[in-house]
């Protein structure tokens, strides 16, 4: 970190070199390979399912390597907008256009917002705009659209950000800012209202049956029966204990029914347990059961390039424990039973596997900039309203700023903010396809990747 603030004090108002996109097939082999075989070990099927999603495009090889992310921004080029504070932020970690989505709140309202802070740590805010950035000329390419509307998507995400932040500066707002059906359209607007469509019975019924009274999961390739429930039920009392008091059910609620370990779900997290755990919930009815979905965390890619950013001792030396706090700093109105506990020796963050929750596809963007510009707006606003909330207002003794502020007053050109991301963004999603090519020439010559 003082070597990047020493480059910083010597560029801060120039503009960040453009980036040479290389060949590197033996470093990305390597770089996979060590990052994926410690997976492997317990979950060969899982990593080898990995390994065929992230072989389907760059885009999906993007989402499953936010560690080649972190190693490169450890020795790329810093930002020219960038100083002490803003190097300190409470980032996600792993923004990209499928970490968004729609969800209903502890409060009952229905929005669109972050969806995943699994990486989530404490670094350059630019690390977050680029790493979006990139995601959306990875899926513009993908889908078809022209650099031209490539940079115009970069450079409505970044206006939306920066607008955004500049609106909180001097304010408390961030802290009741939501984005509901009202507030947007197109495509955002369609994945918001189908949460309004959702409910607990369907979603219970999809994955699980009652028979005598008593519900219990179905059992099929995508959920099966766990290496061990007895350690599952053995770390209930922890996640429990996690829970604030005041957030915290009756013991009742949070009994065990029945679990299963998921499998096959997302793409970066692939090759670590994930369980879904059957709790009863309010009352002993079947019809208001609870899933809880516990899973396996490591460290956060982001420490690769910043390490000791967010002090392991602010999360108890607990990965779980680091993505509920970051959760909890980055949303308003979180699910009360997010919490954290320990499975034979590993750590797992635990939340409700929520009934009112609907995926953002962006392939549903094909063919229509202006609603692909609507979308990347609206997710420009949530991660300034993600970035103004995890900073001084949840905890002044890991982010002693308000970063509204820092932020907003760092960017001292929004042009030259916005040429900067465009050539980096550009830049580094060619690095992804060549990477991407690397993976797909090591898959067909039967080099091992795991």
């Amino acid at each position: 970190m003082r070597r990047l603030l020493t480059a910083l004090s010597l560029c801060l108002l120039a503009a960040a070199p453009a980036l040479a996109a290389t060949s590197r097939p033996g470093w990305v082999e390597s770089e996979l390979y060590g990052f994926n075989h410690p997976l492997a070990q317990a979950q060969p099927a899982e990593v080898a399912t990995k390994m065929d999603k992230m072989a389907v495009s760059p885009f999906a090889f993007y989402r499953g390597t936010a560690h080649l992310f972190y190693r490169d921004m450890a020795n790329l080029p810093p930002s020219a907008y960038l100083n002490t504070a803003t190097a300190r932020v409470w980032i996600d970690g792993d923004l990209h256009l499928q970490n968004y989505g729609g969800v209903r709140d502890s409060a009952g309202n229905d929005v669109f917002d972050i969806s995943d802070f699994d990486e989530s740590y404490i670094g350059p805010y630019v690390w977050d705009v680029r790493r979006m950035a990139v995601s959306l000329v990875l899926a513009a390419r993908e889908l078809g659209f022209s650099q031209t509307d490539q940079n115009s998507l970069i450079d409505q995400f970044v206006d939306s950000y920066l607008n955004k932040l500049g609106d909180f500066k001097g304010t408390d707002d961030e802290k009741s800012y939501r984005l509901k059906a009202g507030d947007l359209s197109n495509v955002a607007k369609d994945v918001v209202q189908k949460v309004g469509k959702k409910n607990r019975s369907d979603f219970l019924a999809k994955y699980s049956a009652v028979s005598g009274g008593v519900r219990r999961f179905n059992t099929d390739a995508s959920l099966v029966m766990p290496p061990s429930a007895t350690a599952i039920g053995a770390a209930m009392p922890a996640y429990i204990a996690s829970i604030a008091s005041g957030k915290r059910q009756p013991a009742a609620f949070y009994t065990v029914k029945d679990a299963r370990q998921r499998m096959g779900s997302g793409v970066g997290s692939l090759g670590r347990a994930r369980y879904w755990v059957l709790i009863e919930g309010a009352t002993t009815s079947a019809d208001d059961d609870v899933i809880l979905e516990m899973k396996e965390m490591g460290s956060s890619a982001v420490a690769l390039a910043n390490p000791g950013g967010l002090p392991a001792t602010a999360y108890g030396n607990h990965e779980g424990a680091r993505v509920a706090m970051s959760n909890k700093a980055g949303l308003t109105n979180t699910d009360p039973l997010i919490g954290s506990t320990t499975i034979n020796g590993k750590d797992f963050f635990v939340k409700e596997k929520s009934p009112f929750q609907q995926d953002f596809d962006y392939t549903a963007l094909k063919g229509n900039l202006g609603n692909f510009k609507d979308t990347v707006a609206a997710m420009g606003k949530i991660l300034a309203k993600t970035h103004a909330l995890a900073d001084q207002d949840y905890d002044s003794a890991l982010i002693p700023f308000s970063q509204d502020k820092q932020i907003t007053d760092v960017v001292v050109s929004t042009s030259g903010f916005k040429a900067e991301t465009r050539a980096f963004a550009t830049d580094y999603a060619d690095q992804v396809q060549l990477d991407h090519a690397a993976l797909l020439a090591a898959r067909a010559a039967g080099r091992p990747l795991y």
